[in-house]
């Protein structure tokens, strides 16, 4: 009687098919119990709703057999559990804190999804870098077609734009030096081929005709030892041409790839500072601050890279220089007292020449030694 007296009013509450008391038909009780019943525990603070969850409860409904009237039905009970009543006892302060630990709870496991929800999927990122890609593609078309039209301005270094220029010329004219060298090389050759079968033929006449013996003889030997310098002059030009084609394919184009990078660096330096001005221009309010902001960020970004690049193309160009130097000097020298030696008929300078730069003849497309290799 103690604990009866003690219960909550919250505890019993009575139950309807729809919450109104006037309808208090035994169908309509019937049918709420029916659904009531399967259901199992009922959970609720202030009052019983069938769920047809099985979620955990705190008041089990005691059902019994109908005993009433049909003008006054008797409307079941709430018997709520130990723990209701336990809850319903403990202290305001209680039940905010162990509410404060679920939510505490559920921000963690929220937590752990946002950070799965974080992770890039990478056609995400692809998708990302193809949009800028096409958004830096289109402002660098834009200039170019602008300065082409001549609406729009560009940055010029006239020091660094007049060392490149002449770069180019060079290359250009190195690579005529090194096919004016080939066709020479070639030329050499099949005049080489013609000495020797004259010097041949010489030799057969000389062994055929004894009245004129010594002077054919005389004209197979300065033949074959034509054809012989012509080794050695055609091994010189062979390592001029090889030098001076790797001082142009290698060197020289590996500083133009440089200059190719500077000047698309260029080129995205003045499209990103004439939209900069554009937005400049303007007006200013809430909506382009932002914008005007973005791009003075990107503007900054490629400022940087372009005079870096330019930096560094300054820096190849000097060393270029300095090395095409040296490498042309040494080159120029074997070339020229190569043709002076051969021409002048001086087999011993000529051989000295090809010691000098440790070359070694060879006929091209040969495989027998050459004169120099036998001895």
């Amino acid at each position: 009687m103690t604990e009866e007296s003690h219960r909550s009013p919250a505890a019993e509450i009575s139950v309807t098919s729809n919450g109104d008391t006037d309808q208090s038909h035994e169908e309509v009780f019937q049918r709420d119990l029916s659904h009531a019943v399967p259901s199992g525990p009922i959970m609720s603070q202030t009052h019983a709703i069938p769920d047809k969850l099985g979620m955990t409860t705190e008041g089990i409904v005691e059902v019994g057999p109908y005993r009433g009237s049909a003008s006054q039905p008797t409307t079941p009970t709430v018997a709520p559990s130990p723990a209701a009543a336990s809850r319903l006892a403990r202290p305001a302060s209680d039940s905010q804190v162990e509410s404060g630990t679920d939510a505490n709870k559920g921000q963690a496991k929220s937590g752990a999804l946002v950070l799965a929800d974080d992770m890039r999927n990478p056609a995400l990122e692809k998708l990302e870098l193809v949009r800028k890609w096409s958004i830096n593609t289109y402002k660098c078309t834009k200039q170019i077609l602008s300065e082409k039209l001549g609406r729009g301005s560009r940055t010029v270094d006239l020091e660094l734009e007049a060392q490149i220029e002449v770069l180019r010329d060079n290359k250009r004219k190195y690579e005529h030096v090194i096919k004016l060298a080939q066709t020479l090389t070639n030329q050499l050759t099949q005049m080489m081929q013609t000495q020797r079968q004259l010097g041949d033929a010489f030799a057969d006449l000389s062994l055929k005709s004894p009245e004129l013996h010594e002077e054919f003889g005389y004209n197979a030997e300065t033949q074959k030892l034509l054809a012989k310098n012509g080794e050695t002059l055609l091994g010189a030009i062979q390592f001029f041409i090889s030098s001076v084609n790797t001082l142009v394919d290698k060197t020289i184009e590996d500083t133009l790839i440089n200059v190719k990078q500077y000047e698309v660096a260029r080129v995205e330096y003045d499209a990103y500072r004439t939209d900069l001005e554009e937005l400049n221009l303007g007006p200013r309010d809430a909506n382009t601050l932002p914008k005007i902001e973005l791009s003075q960020q990107r503007f900054q970004i490629h400022r940087e890279k372009y005079e870096k690049m330019r930096n560094d193309v300054s820096i190849k160009l000097k060393f270029l220089e300095e090395n095409k130097v040296k490498v042309l000097h040494n080159q120029l020298v074997l070339f020229h007292n190569a043709i002076a030696a051969y021409y002048a008929g001086n087999q011993q300078q000529l051989e000295q020449t090809l010691k000098q730069f440790h070359i070694k003849p060879k006929m091209p497309g040969g495989d027998t030694p050459s004169w120099l290799e036998e001895h």
